[in-house]
């Protein structure tokens, strides 16, 4: 049996098609676990650099930074597209081609309701051990943890 090297994620939200994708990368840093830090402080923020080419970064209390993924695709209100820059010993990974990605599409099912498809894929890429991060991020406090507190900053509508 082959093991998958890809954690699918699938959650809806009641918020309009636009609303749901700004929210998820304007706010990444509002629903991004502090305990996840490879930093040695606190996180003072976590941000999202809106463009290809960006990085999603944690900036510590002491300004120290952590780039753990690269901005790959852009495409408000649709998808986004980032590596994972952060290999199964839980350090930064700087070679791009031991990397993984993770695609979020952002798909209308009604003017007010919004289907957040995540895939993270690849993650072979990362190299012996890569199984460690498969399970990381597709346990309750990986992927489903980020969704949850994300569609929490969502206003909940009857």
């Amino acid at each position: 049996m082959t093991e998958s090297t890809v954690v699918q994620r699938t959650i809806v939200v009641q918020a309009p098609q636009h609303e749901a994708f700004h929210v998820f990368t304007d706010r990444f840093g509002d629903f991004k676990p502090r305990e996840h830090n490879l930093l040695g402080v606190s996180i003072a923020e976590t941000v999202f650099e809106p463009k290809v080419g960006g990085h999603i970064y944690d900036r510590g209390t002491d300004g120290s930074l952590c780039r753990w993924a690269r901005v790959l695709a852009y495409e408000p209100p649709h998808r986004v597209v980032f590596s994972w820059d952060i290999g199964p010993t839980w350090q930064i990974e700087t070679d791009p081609d031991n990397a993984s990605e993770v695609e979020v599409r952002f798909v209308a099912e009604t003017p007010e309701r919004t289907r957040v498809e995540l895939e993270h894929r690849n993650l072979d890429r990362h190299g012996p051990g890569w199984e460690s991060v498969r399970d990381g991020v597709g346990n309750d406090g990986g992927w489903p943890l980020y969704l949850d507190r994300y569609a929490g900053l969502l206003p909940v509508k009857s």
